[in-house]
Protein backbone atom coordinates (compact mmCIF):
# COMPACT_ATOMS: atom_id res chain seq x y z
CA UNK A 1 0.00 0.00 0.00
CA UNK A 2 1.51 3.33 -1.08
CA UNK A 3 0.84 6.46 0.66
CA UNK A 4 -0.99 9.23 -1.15
CA UNK A 5 2.02 11.86 -0.36
CA UNK A 6 4.64 9.46 -1.49
CA UNK A 7 3.70 7.10 -4.53
CA UNK A 8 7.23 4.98 -4.32
CA UNK A 9 6.57 4.30 -0.50
CA UNK A 10 5.86 0.46 -0.09
CA UNK A 11 4.66 -1.70 3.08
CA UNK A 12 6.12 -1.79 6.20
CA UNK A 13 6.86 -5.28 6.73
CA UNK A 14 5.19 -6.92 9.90
CA UNK A 15 7.14 -8.30 11.67
CA UNK A 16 9.75 -5.54 11.36
CA UNK A 17 13.35 -6.84 10.64
CA UNK A 18 15.82 -7.57 13.20
CA UNK A 19 18.78 -6.84 11.05
CA UNK A 20 19.07 -4.82 7.22
CA UNK A 21 21.84 -5.20 5.01
CA UNK A 22 24.27 -3.37 2.69
CA UNK A 23 25.59 -4.89 -0.63
CA UNK A 24 29.18 -3.97 -1.39
CA UNK A 25 31.20 -4.77 -4.30
CA UNK A 26 34.53 -4.71 -3.22
CA UNK A 27 36.19 -6.09 0.23
CA UNK A 28 35.80 -3.37 3.01
CA UNK A 29 38.65 -1.94 4.69
CA UNK A 30 39.93 -3.47 8.35
CA UNK A 31 38.97 -1.63 10.20
CA UNK A 32 35.73 -0.22 9.29
CA UNK A 33 35.87 3.24 9.45
CA UNK A 34 34.28 4.68 12.05
CA UNK A 35 31.82 6.25 9.31
CA UNK A 36 31.21 4.41 6.28
CA UNK A 37 31.87 6.28 2.92
CA UNK A 38 28.74 6.87 0.60
CA UNK A 39 28.85 5.35 -2.35
CA UNK A 40 28.27 7.44 -5.78
CA UNK A 41 24.38 6.03 -5.75
CA UNK A 42 23.55 6.82 -1.98
CA UNK A 43 24.95 9.94 -2.61
CA UNK A 44 23.02 10.96 -5.78
CA UNK A 45 20.04 9.66 -4.44
CA UNK A 46 20.24 10.89 -1.05
CA UNK A 47 19.97 8.00 1.23
CA UNK A 48 22.09 4.93 2.14
CA UNK A 49 20.32 1.37 0.08
CA UNK A 50 19.35 -1.17 2.71
CA UNK A 51 17.97 -4.09 1.88
CA UNK A 52 16.01 -7.10 4.50
CA UNK A 53 17.14 -10.80 4.21
CA UNK A 54 14.75 -11.83 2.02
CA UNK A 55 15.55 -8.97 -0.77
CA UNK A 56 19.19 -10.04 -0.73
CA UNK A 57 19.00 -12.29 -3.91
CA UNK A 58 16.92 -10.00 -5.70
CA UNK A 59 19.18 -6.93 -4.66
CA UNK A 60 21.92 -8.58 -5.66
CA UNK A 61 20.85 -10.02 -9.28
CA UNK A 62 19.30 -6.82 -10.24
CA UNK A 63 22.39 -4.56 -9.40
CA UNK A 64 24.81 -6.94 -9.25
CA UNK A 65 24.90 -8.85 -11.91
CA UNK A 66 28.61 -8.47 -13.43
CA UNK A 67 29.86 -8.90 -9.71
CA UNK A 68 31.51 -12.49 -9.04
CA UNK A 69 32.28 -11.26 -5.76
CA UNK A 70 29.88 -9.25 -2.96
CA UNK A 71 30.44 -8.53 0.53
CA UNK A 72 27.27 -7.66 2.70
CA UNK A 73 27.20 -5.93 6.01
CA UNK A 74 24.77 -7.21 8.86
CA UNK A 75 23.21 -4.27 10.87
CA UNK A 76 20.80 -3.95 13.49
CA UNK A 77 17.37 -2.52 12.55
CA UNK A 78 16.36 -0.80 16.02
CA UNK A 79 18.52 1.93 15.68
CA UNK A 80 18.07 2.86 12.57
CA UNK A 81 14.04 2.29 12.76
CA UNK A 82 13.34 6.30 12.65
CA UNK A 83 15.11 7.22 9.66
CA UNK A 84 13.96 4.16 7.69
CA UNK A 85 11.75 4.79 5.13
CA UNK A 86 10.50 1.91 3.15
CA UNK A 87 10.44 2.24 -0.79
CA UNK A 88 9.44 0.33 -3.85
CA UNK A 89 11.78 0.09 -6.47
CA UNK A 90 11.46 -3.33 -7.50
CA UNK A 91 10.36 -5.26 -4.49
CA UNK A 92 8.46 -4.99 -1.37
CA UNK A 93 9.49 -2.08 0.52
CA UNK A 94 13.21 -1.55 0.63
CA UNK A 95 15.14 0.24 3.74
CA UNK A 96 16.01 3.19 2.78
CA UNK A 97 18.22 5.35 5.36
CA UNK A 98 17.58 9.16 5.37
CA UNK A 99 19.69 11.52 7.11
CA UNK A 100 22.28 9.27 9.00
CA UNK A 101 24.99 6.96 8.46
CA UNK A 102 26.44 3.79 9.56
CA UNK A 103 29.98 2.80 10.65
CA UNK A 104 32.20 0.17 12.27
CA UNK A 105 30.55 0.04 15.60
CA UNK A 106 26.86 -0.38 14.28
CA UNK A 107 28.33 -3.89 11.62
CA UNK A 108 27.54 -7.11 13.60
CA UNK A 109 29.07 -8.64 10.76
CA UNK A 110 30.46 -8.82 7.23
CA UNK A 111 30.59 -11.52 4.88
CA UNK A 112 32.19 -11.97 1.26
CA UNK A 113 30.22 -14.04 -0.93
CA UNK A 114 31.40 -15.68 -4.49
CA UNK A 115 29.33 -16.82 -7.33
CA UNK A 116 30.68 -19.46 -9.42
CA UNK A 117 30.56 -19.64 -13.42
CA UNK A 118 26.81 -20.17 -14.37
CA UNK A 119 25.46 -19.17 -10.38
CA UNK A 120 23.02 -16.49 -9.92
CA UNK A 121 22.91 -14.92 -6.75
CA UNK A 122 20.02 -15.90 -5.93
CA UNK A 123 21.19 -19.60 -5.87
CA UNK A 124 24.30 -18.42 -3.81
CA UNK A 125 22.63 -16.32 -1.65
CA UNK A 126 18.96 -17.94 -1.39
CA UNK A 127 17.98 -19.85 1.63
CA UNK A 128 21.62 -18.61 3.11
CA UNK A 129 21.02 -18.91 7.00
CA UNK A 130 23.23 -16.27 8.24
CA UNK A 131 20.98 -13.86 6.35
CA UNK A 132 18.54 -13.85 9.28
CA UNK A 133 14.79 -12.33 9.05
Amino acid sequence: MSSPNNPHTGPIPDPLPVHIYKIIPDEPPSPLPAEWPLSDLDRNDGFIHFSTAKQIPITASLYFKDTTNLWIFKLPFRPFADKIRWEVPHTDGCPHLYGANFGAADVLDVRGFQRGDGQGWKEVLGGEAWLEH
